[in-house]
């Protein structure tokens, strides 16, 4: 690490003892400059990287346009910076508007935006360019994989492997396919390659979590993880609306009954740490959270139920996370929350009857809206905000309103009133700077929303930890007009009006 930072030092150094010394063309210079980012990219400087690249922009010409563009993108999207990448991209696309790297590049850069379509098309395109493209076929098998075609997803993944064999983010891929196919200790073996090919060094962070990831998988050993004991079938789940929280009681290691949300929100089933002690429930590892909420991420313990059961609907060895150590000064304790969608389950919600249905295919029934729907650890659909901005929404049946990110915000004509402050706590505690900003306008499909007083969210963190930016949520204030289907099979979203 010591030799690696030195080299760079002296670059730089040297860099400025000859910029001193004598005059130098102006393609020298950005050569130069383009160079020291591309120096600091390969080091995961990525700030310094970007100021370099951006500073590379004075005078560059052709070729060099497109390597300072390209860097910069390539600096910004390690870093989150999702809506400012999408920007970027645009000039990258009328730059090289035929190169298919530079077109793998926008789809990521894209994907990172939330535009899942338009990142898809432009994956197929590069790779109608060039079929060989690596970075094309593992953008198709991510885009794939958010649309359940798990098989496609892996065909592709392992194409990418066969173009570039020490392609680190291909096997992360893999990891998760493999995960959401259950097949818990092929997606072990993905990991463990993934962390063999990152450079610890500079990604401490991201190796560690891999770690703890690889230890979970491991510890299922010869169990089969996520086992359904009614294969097939359909189950019919009473709930109670309490706060404007879906309510379903389930019955966990085949003993204890507990009042669990039903909550879309959540990527894997959730303890609270008394909850999870009473129940006996040991933690295997600690992975990492983010969520609403002004600690943004949050370290959290993850263990096995041996059951969980939902009248008819019984789950056995199920990955659970326990919100251990508890967050303190909330106005109600941390609940309990299951989702369908994250072991795979399509599901139904009926406000009208309160009854959820779940299944791992659902029938055919008519209906008054059909929405795409994606699933990158969470389920998501597609909005227009003001006419203009189309952003991915979080379907989150544990929330309350209709909201939107701080970053969308940005993006929109300042407000001519005073920003009214609002009480919004997460799974992460209190956001201080949350606000009602009325005069919004949002669309989804023909679902319309003219006018509408949204709460602003800093969705900043959760959207760094999902690799998109999240540009709102849809909760109860939404969802409770209609008997909603999530339909994972046929990546719908589907609306009934009550």
């Amino acid at each position: 690490m010591a030799s690696r930072a030195l080299m760079i030092v002296v670059v730089v150094a040297g860099l400025s003892v000859v910029l001193g010394a004598q005059p130098t063309p102006t393609a020298s210079r950005v050569e130069a400059r383009v160079q020291l980012g591309k120096l600091l990219l390969d080091d995961m400087r990525y700030w310094e990287a970007v100021r370099a690249f951006e500073e590379a922009r004075e005078g560059a010409v052709d070729d060099q346009r497109v390597r300072a563009s390209a860097g910069m993108l390539r600096a910004l999207l390690p870093v989150a910076e999702f809506t400012r990448a999408q920007i970027e991209a645009q000039v990258l696309l009328e730059l090289a508007p035929n190169d298919p790297e530079m077109l793998a590049l926008v789809g990521d850069a894209l994907w990172g935006g939330g535009l899942f379509d338009e990142a898809e098309q432009l994956y197929r395109d590069a790779l109608a360019l060039d079929p060989a493209s690596g970075a094309a076929r593992h953008g198709l098998a991510k885009s794939l994989t958010t649309r359940q075609r798990y098989e496609e997803a892996l065909d592709w993944v392992q194409a990418a492997l066969d173009a570039r064999p020490d392609f680190p983010a291909a096997y992360h891929t893999l990891g998760y396919i493999h995960r959401r196919m259950r097949r818990f200790a092929d997606a072990a073996d993905a990991y463990e390659r993934y962390i063999e090919l990152i450079p610890g060094w500079a990604d401490a962070e991201r190796a560690d979590w891999a770690r703890a990831e690889v230890q979970f998988l491991r510890s299922f050993g010869d169990r089969p993880a996520l086992e359904m004991m009614a294969p097939g079938q359909l189950h019919t789940i009473p709930f109670r609306l309490v706060d404007e929280k879906v309510i379903v009681q389930g019955r966990v290691n085949g003993r204890d009954t507990v009042d669990f949300v039903v909550d879309t929100g959540a990527e894997q089933t959730v303890l609270s740490q008394p909850v999870a002690q009473q129940l006996g429930v040991r933690p295997v590892s600690t992975t990492l959270s983010a969520g609403v909420g002004e600690i943004g991420f949050r370290g959290l313990q993850a263990g096995r139920l041996e059951s969980l059961e939902f009248g008819s609907l019984g789950i056995r060895n199920l990955p659970a996370l326990i919100k251990s150590p508890p967050l303190g000064g909330l106005p109600t304790p941390e609940a309990e929350a299951f989702s369908p969608l994250a072991v795979g389950l399509s599901m139904i919600v009926d406000y009208a009857r309160q009854e959820i249905v779940i299944g791992e295919e659902l029938p055919d029934e008519p209906f008054d809206v059909s929405m795409p729907l994606r699933q990158h650890r969470l389920a998501v659909v597609r909005g227009i905000v003001n006419d203009q901005i189309p952003r991915s929404f979080v379907v989150d049946t544990g929330g309350e309103v209709i909201s939107i990110s701080r970053g969308t915000a940005n993006l929109l004509p300042p407000l001519e009133v005073r920003q009214v402050p609002v009480n919004v706590y997460g799974t992460s505690g209190w956001d201080e700077q949350a606000y009602l900003r009325p005069g919004t306008s949002l669309a989804f499909d023909q679902l319309l929303y003219p006018n509408y007083s949204v709460v602003v969210l800093n969705l900043h963190r959760p959207s760094a930890l999902l690799g998109f930016h999240i540009g709102g949520t849809v909760g109860h204030h939404f969802l409770s007009d209609y008997r909603v289907v999530f339909d994972l099979g046929r990546s719908e979203l589907r609306l009934t009006r009550l």
